[in-house]
């Protein structure tokens, strides 16, 4: 509960500071700009929630990487894949209220039951391997979406290679003991 009291707060601070700075927007703060390049950015370089805060799930999904592919048919993570894997572990353990939902995917290739399977080992696997690096199994799930969900829809390799992943989906939710 403590943890919940400490977000809003902290949410609250957030808001009121936004409301109260007249160059949010870009522009200048007064006749003489006194409020500069510094003004709406704060220290951390971005708007908090943009995909420059680096405790925001937009800089997750951009600069670190919600998704890593697979080769056809197996759940083996690769070494592209555990670099990015690496970056999502460190920004759970330093972002502790979220949670995460690991889903996996397959490409159009074999059937339904197969493919859900194959993306449920996917997501397994990503699951795991986050484990070993400290994230908490409590804050990860699971789910396979198999070929029900792809993101490119043709008949090449090209888009059965970008089908062939797992998704890590953030969501927020203040943690208690």
């Amino acid at each position: 509960m403590k943890m919940m009291t400490r977000a809003t707060v902290l949410l609250l601070a957030l808001a009121t500071a936004a409301c109260t700075n007249p160059d949010r927007f870009g522009g200048a703060g007064g006749a003489d700009g006194a409020n500069g390049a510094d003004g709406a950015n704060g220290a951390n370089g971005g708007l908090a929630g943009s995909a420059s805060d680096p405790t925001s799930p937009a800089y997750f999904n951009q600069a670190i990487g919600d998704r890593v592919l697979f080769a056809v048919d197996t759940s083996t993570i690769t070494p592209t894949g555990k670099t990015i894997l690496d970056g999502q572990a460190q920004w759970l353990l330093t972002n502790a209220d979220y949670r995460a939902v690991v889903e996996g995917h397959a490409d159009e290739q074999g059937t339904r039951e197969y493919n859900l399977a194959l993306g449920q080992r996917r997501a397994n696997a990503v699951r795991e391997y986050l484990v070993s690096r400290g994230v908490p199994s409590s804050r990860l799930q699971v789910t396979s979406f198999g070929k029900e969900r792809p993101i490119e829809v043709c008949s090449e390799e090209s888009c059965y290679a970008k089908n062939r992943r797992a998704v890590t989906v953030l969501s927020f939710s203040a943690i208690t003991s």
